[in-house]
């Protein structure tokens, strides 16, 4: 067994069992989990260097497949992977400063190494049933981490969260069964192969029940509306995490099953899904621009970009899994800073909500700049990431024929401008209510350290900047997973 390919599970799980060690000692337990963390982040980076050599495979008890539990690390799984241990690393970096709005339970650190070790195991599993198992090890750490604090509103978000996510779960099992029953294999590539035998009503039915629960995790249109009931009860480095995370791993496995399994791709569903992608960009900018809570706006535009990722996977080509994999990479970063920083805002001004705050921009520049970088590279300004990731979707679409998608994804970015410049506008350049004399520049009380908050941001800054001035790189690695995922590398 190559334990370099289960790194990724196996570390998180021993920080996890460390940190519950520890629980009751609870800076050493900060300590140890963000150098864990690290060592995370180092073991991925470890693992590039021979991943450009072959791609990465082993299977429990050295049975062979499609019989063998087995593991993949490929160009997908190694971006997917580096996302998941460098937000960790920045969330739990941002713990350090104490600007989470609630005290930390002693339980926290385990249950989010619990939660990377399933987000980890979903992008490295070769078959359905493991990726059913570690949907499930991700649902129970996220409702832990939801209702940990005992609060009347983190119950009812717990709540909300679990109901539409176990309805999802029910159908993601119900269709592997379905899918074992029809074809007698549940590895992908097994699966692919024994499709062709089964006929094309039992086949449709089949993907379209595993799609619709895939949808539901991942909150499209019309199934998004436990996100915003849930999401913005956490800790803001916990919600980073939530946000830039959780959803990703049904992006891929939305992409690892259309593009690798369910192949030849349905004409009906992919359009379908496309039409299911811009209702929810809509729907997300128009529910961002409504709201005032920087929580809930930031929210809602997750809502909003995840539709951007679902276009490009419904266009079912190596140029359209280009972009939607690019996307993915892009708006996780950002995402999670932006949260972060509105950690740091609401500190600062003392409310998420933007008509009692202001400003920020005279006694806090810096945090102007930092705002702005993520905030731009949302938008799709260039020459930020969220322009290349735009264009190279933008530019699948137009050459696919679909003009009026292409319109209404340009005309969500003006919507997306909108919220941003509100936020801009309400938190940085508008006095501060409590101001009352114009001539005045109030002054904020902070005690905590921030220093580690405005680390944490300024890595993903660094990393948002880097994207955005050498783009051929992401692009390169981005082109060569969507390949890998065709059968066409």
């Amino acid at each position: 067994m190559n334990f370099l390919v289960i790194s990724p599970i196996l570390l998180p799980l021993l920080a996890a069992a460390i940190t519950v060690i520890l629980r009751y000692r609870q800076s050493t337990q900060y300590w140890l989990g963000l150098l864990a963390a690290l060592l995370i982040l180092l073991n991925h980076v470890m693992l590039y260097s021979p991943l450009q050599q072959q791609t990465l495979s082993s299977q429990f008890g050295e049975w062979p497949l499609p019989y063998g539990i087995g593991f993949q690390i490929d160009a997908l799984s190694y971006i997917m992977l580096t996302i998941s241990a460098l937000i960790t690393f920045c969330c739990l970096l941002f713990m350090l400063s104490g600007l989470s709005t609630r005290p930390l339970n002693s339980l926290t650190l385990p249950l989010i190494f619990g939660l990377i070790a399933g987000v980890n195991g979903s992008f490295i599993t070769q078959d359905f049933f493991n990726l059913y198992v570690w949907f499930e090890v991700i649902l129970i750490c996220a409702i832990g981490l939801l209702a940990i604090g005992r609060k009347i509103s983190q119950l009812d978000a717990a709540f909300k969260y679990m109901v539409l996510n176990l309805f999802g779960t029910l159908l993601l099992l119900t269709s592997i069964a379905l899918l074992y029953g029809s074809t007698g294999n549940l590895n992908f590539q097994a699966v692919q192969a024994a499709l062709s035998a089964i006929s094309p009503a039992t086949k449709l039915m089949m993907i379209t029940l595993f799609i619709v629960a895939v949808l539901i995790k991942v909150a499209a249109f019309p199934v998004f509306t436990w996100m915003p009931a849930s999401y913005h009860t956490l800790p803001i480095p916990v919600m980073a995490l939530f946000s830039a995370l959780l959803t990703k791993v049904a992006v891929y496995t939305l992409l690892r099953s259309l593009s690798q399994a369910f192949t030849p791709t349905i004409d009906i569903l992919q359009l379908v899904l496309a039409w299911i992608a811009i209702c929810t960009m809509v729907v997300g900018v128009l529910g961002a621009a409504y709201h005032w809570d920087m929580r809930r706006i930031l929210v809602f535009h997750s809502i909003s970009q995840i539709g951007y990722i679902l276009l490009g996977i419904s266009l079912a080509s190596p140029d359209g899994n280009t972009a939607a994999i690019y996307y993915t990479f892009h708006h996780s970063i950002v995402k999670a800073c932006l949260i972060l920083i509105a950690g740091v805002i609401y500190v600062y001004a003392g409310s998420y909500d933007l008509r009692k705050i202001g400003g920020l921009y005279n006694i806090k520049p810096w945090l102007a700049i930092l705002f702005a970088i993520p905030a731009l590279s949302l938008v799709g300004i260039p020459p930020f990431s969220g322009f290349w990731a735009k264009v190279l979707l933008l530019r699948e679409t137009l050459e696919q024929g679909r003009v009026l998608w292409t319109a209404i994804a340009l005309i969500v970015s003006v919507l997306t401008l909108y919220s941003m410049m509100k936020i801009w506008f309400e938190a940085f350049c508008k006095p501060h209510p409590l101001v009352c004399d114009s001539s005045s520049v109030w002054q904020p009380t902070v005690r905590q350290d921030v220093k580690p908050a405005v680390i944490a941001i300024s890595i993903l800054c660094i990393t948002i900047l880097f994207i955005s001035l050498l783009p051929n790189l992401l692009y390169d690695f981005s082109h060569r997973a969507a390949l890998q995922l065709g059968g066409l590398l």
